[in-house]
Parts: C-alpha cells; sequence; structure tokens
C-alpha cells in the first residue's frame, strides 16, 4: 500500500470567519469535503485557531483584567464549541475528529514532544484528523504573537509531514512593489529566503494576531526540517484542491 503523504493544514480565524464577525460553517465544510476527496492519498493534521472567534459570536465578557486574560477566557469558552462544529460538519462527511491542545513549552521538553508525536501516530492511524490549538488558558504567547502559525511550523516539524499549507486570506505572498502599485502579485516560488524577508508587508490580520511576517517566520522553521511550505488563499472554495491542481495563484517556499 502507497504511503499517504501527510499534510499539516493551518487555518486561521480569518479564514474561518470568512473576514466576517462569525465562524463560517461553510468553509468548514469545503476543508471538509476536500480533506475527503483526498484522503486515498493524503492524511490530515489541522492546526485551527477561532475559539476567541467562536465565543465573541454570543457572549462579552466584563472585567477589569489585561485584555489578554478576557482573551484567554473567551478561548476557554470558544473551544468546545469550535471542536463541536468540526466534529459535527466532518462527521457529515465521513471524516473522524479529535482535539489537541499544545502550548509553546511542550516543544522544549523531550518527552512532552515524544507524547505528542506518539498520540497523533495512533490518531492518523486509526483514521481520526487531529484539531490542534494553543492551549490558550495557560499560553498567552498565541494571543499575543503569531495566531498559531508558529505553533503549526513546530508541529509540523515534529510530525515530520510532507507538506506545511498555511491557509491564509490573500493569494500567498505579494511583492512589495505591486502592493504598493494596488496591483498584488503573488511571488509563485521561493528558493532564497533572505529576499523574501525584504518582500514582506507586516499588517496583523483583523481577527487573528498573526500577519504575513509570522508565516515567513513559520515557513523558516518549517523550511529548516526540509519541509516544503504553501501559502494559499483560503477564502476560496477547493483552495487545498486547486493549489494541488496548479489552478490559483500561491507561494511555494521550498
Amino acid at each position: 500500500m502507497q504511503k499517504k503523504k501527510r499534510i499539516l493544514l493551518k487555518i486561521g480565524s480569518n479564514t474561518l470567519t470568512k473576514e466576517t464577525d462569525n465562524i463560517s460553517r461553510g468553509k468548514i465544510e469545503d476543508m471538509a469535503s476536500q480533506i475527503a476527496k483526498l484522503q486515498d492519498t493524503c492524511e490530515f493534521i489541522i492546526v485551527s485557531s477561532g475559539a476567541i472567534a467562536v465565543a465573541k459570536q454570543f457572549v462579552k465578557l466584563e472585567s477589569k483584567q489585561e485584555e489578554v486574560f478576557v482573551k484567554q477566557a473567551l478561548a476557554s469558552i470558544g473551544q468546545p464549541h469550535l471542536i463541536r462544529i468540526y466534529q459535527e460538519i466532518f462527521r457529515e462527511y465521513g471524516l473522524l475528529s479529535s482535539q489537541c491542545l499544545l502550548s509553546y513549552s511542550d516543544f522544549e521538553k523531550e518527552e512532552s514532544r515524544a507524547n505528542i508525536m506518539n498520540t497523533i501516530k495512533v490518531l492518523v492511524n486509526n483514521n481520526y484528523i487531529p484539531i490542534i490549538n494553543e492551549n490558550d488558558t495557560v499560553a498567552t504567547d498565541e494571543i499575543k504573537f503569531g495566531d498559531n502559525d508558529k505553533l503549526a511550523a513546530l508541529t509540523a516539524s515534529l510530525l515530520d509531514v510532507d507538506l506545511f499549507i498555511i491557509a491564509t486570506n490573500t493569494n500567498g505572498i505579494y511583492t512589495k512593489a505591486s502592493i504598493n502599485d494596488d496591483a498584488p502579485k503573488t511571488i509563485e516560488e521561493v528558493t532564497d529566503f533572505d529576499t523574501l524577508h525584504s518582500q514582506v508587508v507586516n499588517s496583523k490580520s483583523s481577527h487573528g494576531s498573526g500577519g504575513m511576517q509570522s508565516k515567513v517566520e513559520a515557513a523558516s522553521v518549517t523550511k529548516k526540517a526540509n519541509i516544503e511550505t504553501w501559502i494559499v488563499n483560503g477564502l476560496e472554495d477547493n483552495f487545498i484542491v486547486n493549489a494541488m491542481d496548479n489552478k490559483v495563484s500561491f507561494t511555494k517556499i521550498k
């Protein structure tokens, strides 16, 4: 039996909400239908943001605490709802899913790293799709810094995936000049990482705390592990399959 291609898909809040204030069930259905189509040749691990965005749909917390603690509380309320939405929709497509909450400190300890690898191995071997998010209750890094981009890159490296896909709200990385001219042009393939840094315009995304800078930093982590990274427009329907078939513009970092 041919070995399946292992793909880590990172999906940010902006993509999951389709740049609105609500989680888009349609976007999760779009992901599920593509994963179902590809399941004979690919196995998926998902790193998903969106817990805070889900909670904001139906909760307004009153607090005199610092904003970061309010966000952690929102993540705690939203996370079970987010996973429930994933599980309901994935089940309709015959897909099984599970929740894994990780924090950056887990990657620093050898024992934790081994535990993560072994647990995910059991899940994937039994056709479960792990849905990973940062354990926001104990960690503030994602909330402050990178909308799970770095967490996804560390996970991709640890699990030695074949491909790391970052779904975002642009057609990959645009050249700086083309953004200044208001005619965005995608950098389709990156072989020289240093020149890429000079092209990146850093604007934080509206829901998440990422931006293109954090995506490039994530790709530098996976590049060290010899993993190819694709930055694709997750707002488009069928974005994974279309990228595989080269039907859309996206950035490939080898």
